[in-house]
């Protein structure tokens, strides 16, 4: 039987960044984990993720809620780390 670590594996995105996507989404984490391997394979895939993550930050913030917005933060710059083509104004 496939298991959601399974599948969360088969993806270029960590657990993070899937949890991220989930949230910003509202989807649960499987269905994150399709959409997240989805726009990673697009065009301009890479940097809607980078989006996504960014827009999250941005709510924790305005929720005042720092310590989610710094766990998001840690989960982009790994995330721009491990994917540099999701930089706005990256060729894709």
């Amino acid at each position: 039987m496939i298991t959601l670590d399974d599948i969360e594996d088969m993806t270029s995105l960590t657990r993070e960044e899937i949890a991220a996507i989930a949230e910003h989404e509202g989807l649960p984490e499987l269905n994150a984990s399709a959409l997240g391997d989805y726009l990673m394979h697009l065009p301009r895939g890479p940097q809607h993720v980078q989006q996504m993550i960014c827009e999250d930050i941005r709510a924790a913030l305005h929720a005042d809620n720092l310590p989610h917005a710094r766990e998001l933060f840690s989960v982009l710059s790994q995330f721009m780390a491990d994917h540099p083509e999701a930089a706005h104004g990256a060729e894709g």
